[in-house]
């Protein structure tokens, strides 16, 4: 599917943030009756980057409204781009630590009201990200609008670590997790260890939060496609886009609740 992209600037209480929105051409064009669903994407430490660009363009390929807001934009210029490198990575890290909580969840939150009002979204909607970004859908899923939220190698949840204070409320909050929510990690994974793992998974089990958990043989950033870091791993990554491909249709396309599909884990136990 032919895509287009552009840049909305909407104001929030820290002045204005950029959207970078990726969507089917086909929207703007020959089919401007047709809706398709929407899908906030949340970025790393280092903001709108390559990687994160073909990623979002990956999924409205697919078929849906991508809006991806930069992340620093009350810190740095609007359109910055953090480079792969320890300068970059050391501002990613001190920015990520100095924006607040409040200002996360409203960046959060005026994305998905962007979604919602774009002409040509239906109003089902998800959600997902990477590193920083994945905690950050992880968070937008609060939301009761998101159907369906896919967190890759979600950063300081298990730590509780997130912004400005350390001492963010994600763990504690996830049973308001109303949509179907899949974490994923690398086995390898030196920013969430085994433990930091498991603590998420039992609080989400405590939780009866809606989830499904992949865990596979590979590092932190495992599908950021460059090779500045040398973890980079395209088989891995295309099992994982499949699955929030199978997600995002079943829960946002085709709708399905939860247990609508495959009888919500309360069917006879025949083999």
């Amino acid at each position: 599917m032919i895509i287009s992209e552009l840049t909305v600037d909407v104001p929030t209480s820290q002045g204005p943030m950029r959207l970078h929105v990726f969507l089917p051409t086909a929207a703007l064009t020959t089919h401007k009756h047709v809706k398709f669903c929407g899908v906030a994407v949340f970025t790393e430490i280092y903001q709108v980057t390559g990687p994160v660009e073909r990623f979002c363009r990956q999924i409205a390929g697919n078929g849906y409204i991508v809006a991806c807001p930069e992340t620093y934009h009350e810190f740095e210029p609007l359109g910055k781009v953090l480079a792969y490198d320890v300068e970059g990575t050391d501002r990613g890290n001190v920015l990520k630590v100095t924006k607040t909580l409040a200002a996360y969840d409203e960046d959060a939150t005026l994305t998905l009201d962007f979604l919602a009002s774009h002409p040509s979204c239906n109003g089902r909607l998800g959600a997902t990200g990477m590193c920083l970004g994945g905690h950050l859908a992880f968070r937008c899923a609060f939301d009761p609008r998101v159907a369906a939220s896919v967190c890759y190698f979600a950063t300081d949840i298990h730590s509780s670590t997130l912004a400005a204070g350390k001492s963010d409320d994600s763990l504690v909050r996830c049973g308001e997790i109303r949509g179907e929510c899949v974490m994923i990690f690398g086995k390898f994974d030196n920013h969430v260890p085994v433990e930091g793992r498991r603590r998420i998974y039992d609080v989400l089990v405590e939780k009866r939060v809606d989830f499904g958990w992949v865990e596979l043989p590979a590092q932190h950033a495992f599908i950021r496609d460059e090779l500045s870091k040398g973890r980079f791993d395209p088989p891995l990554s295309k099992i994982c886009f499949e699955v929030l491909l199978e997600i995002f249709q079943r829960r946002l396309v085709l709708g399905l609740g939860p247990g609508e599909d495959n009888g919500g884990g309360h069917g006879p136990l025949v083999c």
